[in-house]
């Protein structure tokens, strides 16, 4: 049984979610599906320009498994545009970050910054610039690999529901 995806952190839903061939005779009735992670990736990669580990940072993933994510987004994207299908982008194990929380070391305050706009230098109330992420958007792994649990659990949950239904009972 393979191992349950973990949640990958995109920035938002697309706007647009199938893409088809101006004409239409040219097979639109077949569609390539390409997930939201995988557009995700292309979007860090290609149209951001980001190196994999600063991108596989942002999608709370191993630089491997963004290298892999990417890797098969532009097959997908490729086959589409080659072979004259239709590209329709949905599905897929996500988190969407809209928002980036940070807190203030010396008065305590909390506030939310869009994300994919720069850290913030100092803190909108008192000025200071002793500044963290907030504890509770710290989610995921992080580059380091560290010990979090991260707030998706919807594999964690499905591996322990298994488990114990493969389990005999007493």
């Amino acid at each position: 049984m393979p191992r349950p995806r973990c949640c990958r952190r995109v920035a938002g839903r697309p706007a647009c979610g199938l893409f088809t061939p101006a004409g239409g005779a040219c097979g639109a009735r077949e569609e390539v599906v390409l997930a939201v992670d995988e557009l995700e990736a292309l979007r860090l990669a290609d149209l951001e320009g980001l190196y994999q580990e600063q991108a596989a940072g942002r999608m709370k993933v191993s630089r491997q498994t963004f290298a892999r994510i990417v890797e098969s987004a532009r097959k997908k994207v490729a086959a589409a545009l080659v072979q004259g299908k239709a590209l329709r982008i949905q599905g897929g194990v996500v988190e969407v970050a809209a928002m980036r929380k940070f807190t203030c070391s010396e008065c305590k305050r909390d506030w939310d910054v869009p994300h994919g706009t720069p850290r913030p230098r100092k803190c909108p109330a008192c000025g200071g610039v002793n500044i963290h992420r907030h504890p509770a958007d710290r989610g995921g792994r992080g580059r380091r690999g560290g010990g979090g649990r991260g707030r998706c659990l919807r594999g964690r949950q499905a591996a322990a529901e298994l488990r114990t239904a493969d389990s005999p009972e007493d």
